[in-house]
């Protein structure tokens, strides 16, 4: 279940969010749809101790490895938010 969440207006990129939404969280991973793919994101996440579990965008140079198999469970945020 989500943790945290927060309203924004639209049209407000998810991504933009993503520091307030992760700071002082507590995890292991960070599981993420290939929208929060940005180096910032990444390294806030690593930085933080999270394993980043986020599909790179597929116009990225250098394709970064994850977690396809952690990478499923990302459905149940979708489904609960």
């Amino acid at each position: 279940m989500p943790v945290r969440m927060l309203i924004t207006d639209d049209p407000t990129a998810d991504c933009t969010q993503a520091a307030k939404l992760i700071e002082g969280i507590d995890a292991a991973a960070l599981l993420a749809d290939r929208g929060y793919d940005a180096d910032a994101i990444i390294a806030f996440a690593v930085m933080a101790g999270m394993e980043v579990v986020i599909p790179p965008k597929r116009n990225r140079k250098v394709q970064r490895e994850y977690d396809k198999e952690l990478y499923k469970l990302q459905h149940l945020v979708e489904n609960a938010s």
